[in-house]
């Protein structure tokens, strides 16, 4: 079976309902897509920031609401761990000195450690990465 993982900006896409994107994850058979904990935590994190930085009562609910819907969102994902062998290539994408962020380094690695192709638009980055299936769903 293949894996295909969608990286943080593919997921948002598909949330805003990205046509070429939905297209073609309606191709794809629903247990071969997943998503990482770091674009979990990506997700969460940015919910939580909307809500501390809130003005106004009517920002704090829409904060919330959002929050809410992330939530239920990501739990229709099967969410792959950041475990052992992820941090343990992790670690060595870091001694490599790749020009690439922590949490895009952390996603790359638990892709890695499955064999999996991740889903992207970020060939820049990523495409640093030796060894690493990329595709983009959105063309």
């Amino acid at each position: 079976m293949k894996l295909y993982v969608l990286d943080t900006d593919h997921l948002s896409l598909q949330q805003r309902g990205h046509p070429q994107l939905l297209s073609r994850l309606n191709q794809t058979p629903p247990d071969e897509i997943a998503i990482t904990v770091i674009t979990a935590e990506e997700q969460l994190r940015g919910r939580l920031a909307q809500i501390r930085s809130a003005k106004s009562d009517a920002e704090l609910l829409t904060a919330y609401r959002q929050l809410r819907e992330t939530v239920y969102w990501l739990s229709r994902f099967r969410i792959l761990d950041f475990d052992d062998h992820a941090k343990q290539l992790f670690h060595n994408l870091l001694q490599q000195k790749l020009r690439i962020g922590t949490q895009d380094l952390r996603i790359a690695a638990v892709a890695l450690s499955l064999s999996a192709t991740l889903i992207t638009r970020n060939w820049n980055h990523f495409g640093q990465v030796s060894g690493l299936n990329l595709e983009d769903w959105t063309k």
